[in-house]
């Protein structure tokens, strides 16, 4: 399969978390006492990291400067995306957001970098010429007005599904893209004279000259616009994802999270309706899972003990657009317990998935509000299972689970048990499948410490893997 290939402008995004508890004595203003900084791919850089969370072979093209956020962006998209730099003029923009008690005080943006006019490089053309598919993520920064790339994406969008996530700085799109991406209000700003989103996404779609427009609207879902002559219709959301809890979700990143699954079904040959059904509800339970900020590694830790994905000890995070390693995985849960929601969490081998995995994650899922998947990595199912498992690697198998619909984050761990992971995770409901009825679970004690409950749930009769495996070989 041809890559997918994201091209636009990449940033820094970066969370100070700490408490406010008193006031500055020389002005009126909030006191914070940090306890951590957490750090994330943004702009461009955060749409290619969600879509290798799906797509097997993610390319981002962008403009870094040689700084230190340009290098800390590097090292953050590495492990999962193959990077093609552009030359930039000045610094790597950098958004540093201040938090207390899960709301933002305060952001400063430093860095004034954007894409140099300089020919494109050789390495950047040739990405684009192989690309099974296109995402254009435009945040004002020049790249999707290089005059160069312009010329080779309007070449190419003929012939290669081409997605257009629009910036109200940024250029029109190029005619002939496939789909273009602009929410509510970015479209009701494009297209001049419409007081309707639908009207705008009629409109832009003529004024672009591009196959359809998806229009996001929120928690309505978004308005779909061609192919074809009609009206925009309206493509719900059928997920079931949900927020719970007083806080406000963070929608930050929900734009990148739609256009990117766009993308990554174009380019596993979903045709436009399918394309934006399927990314509707990923933007949906994108933000129920705690958006971009749920991606965040903390600064200062080294690679072996955070990361995003990557072969190893780290799986991949579909749904949540969650790093899959204990440090990431149990930040995330840190945001579900801070909405107020119920965590769950569940784990296993699924070496081979089958109905009746399928069965025991959306019981669990049903019992709160999130489901973290605690998956056996190689090593440990080596250990438990034998040399000849497990058949389908960590990685894959955390991409599998990744995409159930019940699944808001995977962590993948090395032990025979989980219960180091769960130190971590502190999850209000264990769930087990009910072979396990009257053994003593070794992980049963951390989490009933932790003030958490053990739930054994009935199992589809007739399915297991060793199962099945046995009579395949028969």
């Amino acid at each position: 399969m041809r890559p997918l290939v994201v091209v636009g402008d990449a940033l820094l995004d970066v969370d100070v978390e700490g408490t406010a508890d008193r006031l500055c004595p020389e002005a009126p203003v909030p006191v914070v006492d940090v306890a951590r900084e957490w750090r994330r791919p943004g702009g461009a850089g955060l749409a290619a990291l969600l879509a290798a969370r799906t797509a097997p072979d993610v390319v981002l093209v962008t403009a870094l400067g040689d700084d230190e956020s340009g290098r800390a962006l590097a090292e953050l998209l590495g492990r999962d995306v193959r990077v093609v730099r552009v030359p930039m003029d000045g610094e790597t923009v950098r958004k540093t957001r201040v938090r207390a008690a899960g709301q933002s005080l305060l952001r400063l943006d430093t860095g004034d970098g954007r894409a140099s006019r300089a020919p494109l490089p050789g390495r950047a053309t040739a990405a684009l010429r192989e690309a099974g598919a296109i995402l254009v993520s435009d945040y004002g920064r020049g790249l999707a007005a290089h005059p160069g790339l312009r010329r080779l994406l309007a070449e190419l969008a003929p012939r290669v599904p081409l997605v257009w996530d629009p910036h109200p700085r940024g250029p029109a799109p190029v005619p002939g893209a496939t789909v273009v991406t602009p929410n509510d209000a970015e479209a009701l700003g494009f297209a001049d004279g419409c007081a309707r989103p639908a009207e705008a996404a009629a409109a832009l779609r003529e004024a672009w000259a591009c196959t359809a427009t998806a229009v996001t609207v929120g928690e309505r879902g978004a308005l779909l616009c061609g192919p074809g002559d009609g009206p925009a219709t309206e493509v719900p959301i059928t997920s079931g994802a949900k927020v719970t809890g007083p806080v406000r979700p963070d929608t930050c990143g929900a734009g990148d999270r739609f256009a990117s699954a766009v993308a990554t079904a174009l380019v596993d040959g979903a045709d436009v309706g399918r394309a934006v059904r399927s990314a509707v509800d990923a933007a949906s339970r994108f933000v129920a899972a705690g958006g971009a900020a749920a991606l965040s590694v903390a600064a200062g830790a080294t690679s072996g003990e955070t990361g995003t994905g990557g072969p190893g000890k780290a799986g991949d995070i579909a749904n949540a657009g969650n790093a899959g390693n204990a440090a990431n995985t149990a930040g995330f849960a840190e945001r579900v317990r801070r909405r107020g929601g119920r965590l769950v969490a569940t784990g296993g081998c699924f070496d081979v998935l089958h109905p009746g995995h399928v069965s025991l994650l959306r019981q669990a899922r049903a019992l709160g509000d999130a489901l973290i998947v605690c998956l056996n990595s190689d090593e440990s199912v080596r250990g438990l299972k034998g040399p000849a498992r497990p058949l389908v690697p960590e990685r894959d198998r955390a991409r599998l689970l990744a995409e159930l619909e019940s699944v808001d984050a995977v962590a993948v761990f090395d032990e025979s048990s989980p219960a180091a992971l769960l130190e971590r995770l502190r999850p209000d409901v264990w769930v087990k499948g009910g072979d396990y009825a009257g053994e003593d679970l070794p992980e049963a004690e951390v989490v009933r410490r932790h003030g958490g409950e053990v739930v054994l749930v009935p199992l589809v009769e007739g399915y297991s893997t060793t199962r099945l495996l046995a009579e395949g070989a028969r």
